[in-house]
């Protein structure tokens, strides 16, 4: 499934490019999304989300592909299992930042493969999901990090306790000790974060009403087959 998303930040692409390559600072910003450790370059956490009444949470794990400093292209895979169930999902993401007046402009392609109970709404839903989960990591993204190195005192991040950059963990190695300045190019070490737990994404206040129609289509279908099912007992009985 293909997916393709655009948004702009108010700041050069080359600050840009800085900030959106900083995983561990995009964090808090990230619907649902808390980051657990850190492994050279591989960020491990965990992704929740809702539907009505059921909670599903995803483990799993980001890292670069390639990122191209001179173009401004970064690419990234994540991959993630649920931890009661059987879904998985894995993303291929490609961003790609361009200057845009006095800003950036940043393209987000996505190649994802999803299953379980999340992959029964289809692609329609998905985009729409996608499109609404990225206004909101944009609106956290200003509020936080850009609006923090600008000097401006930023609000939480969905009760995430972002208090500056870098703010929203307290790393150490696997070992005890404080992280050393060296330490989080080392593929050796494992940087335990300990940020606050974080609420799941309600995909059905996300979506609104395109995930209550997708999720009305069975009743629907059914209803319209009972209907036609009693036409044709009424027709019998005639």
């Amino acid at each position: 499934m293909e997916l393709t998303n655009e948004f702009e930040v108010a700041v050069g692409v080359e600050r840009a490019w800085a900030v959106l390559t900083d995983l561990e600072r995009l964090a808090p910003c990230l619907p649902g999304a808390q980051l657990k450790e850190v492994e050279g370059d591989e960020y491990r956490g965990a992704v929740k989300i809702k539907v009505g009444p059921i909670t599903t949470s995803y483990d799993g794990a980001i890292r670069f592909l390639e990122r191209d400093e001179l173009a401004h292209r970064m690419v990234l895979k994540a991959e993630g299992r649920e931890t009661r169930g059987q879904g998985n999902v894995a993303a291929v993401i490609t961003a790609t930042m361009t200057p845009s007046g006095g800003g950036t402009s940043v393209v987000v392609a996505t190649d994802l493969t999803i299953s379980g109970k999340v992959a029964q709404f289809g692609r329609g839903v998905l985009a729409d999901v996608s499109a609404k989960l990225l206004d909101q990591f944009v609106a956290n993204l200003e509020s936080t990090v850009l609006a923090q190195e600008d000097g401006d005192v930023p609000e939480d991040v969905d009760g995430a306790g972002f208090d500056g950059p870098g703010a929203q963990a307290t790393a150490h190695d696997s070992d005890g000790g404080s992280e050393g300045p060296d330490s989080a190019g080392s593929s050796s070490t494992i940087r335990q974060i300990h940020s606050q737990p974080v609420e799941p994404v309600d995909l059905f206040e996300v979506a609104g009403g395109s995930l209550a129609r997708r999720a009305m289509e069975p009743l629907l279908v059914a209803g319209a087959a009972v209907a036609v099912v009693l036409r044709f007992v009424r027709r019998r009985r005639k």
